[in-house]
Order: structure tokens, then C-alpha cells, then sequence
């Protein structure tokens, strides 16, 4: 049986999910310009891979099984090649006079960041659905 403290754990699990997708993309906006990084060449665009980890522990009514935390397994960087502009006067120009900007597509970032938006309101709407059954409960109680 999933209690109102395992139910809030999952809920917060998902929610420091999604803040760190909102940092990612943050992040990748921030450097939407930078041709110049301190490992060399143009900012990558960077994105978080979740993974769900069981929450198989045993708890104080039993095993919970089939529900999992969400986590942020790891920060990845894109491998898709940047744009290539043509600026011969800027300081990154390679000999033809092209500069490779990195590959972050502000459209694409700002989608993300209204899915991750939303999935964080969900998560908030999903705790406080969970305070107010606890409270319900506690009232029954008396």
C-alpha cells in the first residue's frame, strides 16, 4: 500500500526532475551565442536523461511495488553539429571565414521549457492533492 509519505517522495521526485530540466534549458538559452567555451570551440546544448528508480523498499505496510522515483540519471551533451555562419571579421572565423555557433534552437528550448512547466505544475498540483487527502484523513480521525 503507497502511504502519504512515499506518495510525497514520488511527487517530489518528479518535481526536482523537471527543476533541473528548467536549469538545462536555461543553461542552453544563456549560451545560445557562445562560440568560445573553456573546452574548446562552440557551447553544446546540454539535456537531462531520467531515469525511474523502483521504490521496491520495504516499508511499514509492506513491499510498494511497480512504483517507481523519478532521477536525473545523467546530463548529456547534444552531438548534432552547430551553424555554421559566415562572419570572416569575428574573432572564432575559422580560414574561410565561417563561425560555428552552437546547436541550440530557441524554439525548440522554449517548447521544453513549457513541457517542463507544466509537468512541474503537475507535480504541485499532485502534492497538494496529497496535503489535502492527508488533512481529510486527519479529520475523520477526530
Amino acid at each position: 500500500m503507497l502511504g502519504t509519505f512515499s506518495a510525497l517522495e514520488i511527487a517530489a521526485s518528479g518535481l526536482h526532475a523537471e527543476r533541473t530540466r528548467m536549469n538545462t534549458i536555461a543553461s542552453n538559452l544563456a549560451n545560445a551565442r557562445t562560440t568560445r567555451t573553456a573546452e574548446g570551440g562552440p557551447y553544446r546544448r546540454i539535456d537531462p536523461v531520467f531515469e525511474a528508480v523502483a521504490l521496491d523498499r520495504m516499508r511499514a505496510g509492506g513491499a510498494v511495488n511497480g512504483v517507481s522515483l523519478a532521477r536525473v540519471a545523467r546530463i548529456e551533451q547534444d552531438q548534432r553539429p552547430g551553424t555554421m555562419v559566415y562572419e570572416p571579421g569575428h574573432p572564432d572565423a575559422n580560414a574561410e571565414g565561417y563561425v560555428e555557433y552552437p546547436n541550440v534552437n530557441a524554439v525548440e528550448e522554449m517548447v521544453n521549457m513549457i513541457t517542463a512547466s507544466r509537468a512541474y505544475e503537475a507535480g504541485i498540483t499532485s502534492i497538494e492533492t496529497i496535503k489535502r487527502m492527508a488533512r481529510s484523513a486527519l479529520e475523520i480521525g477526530r
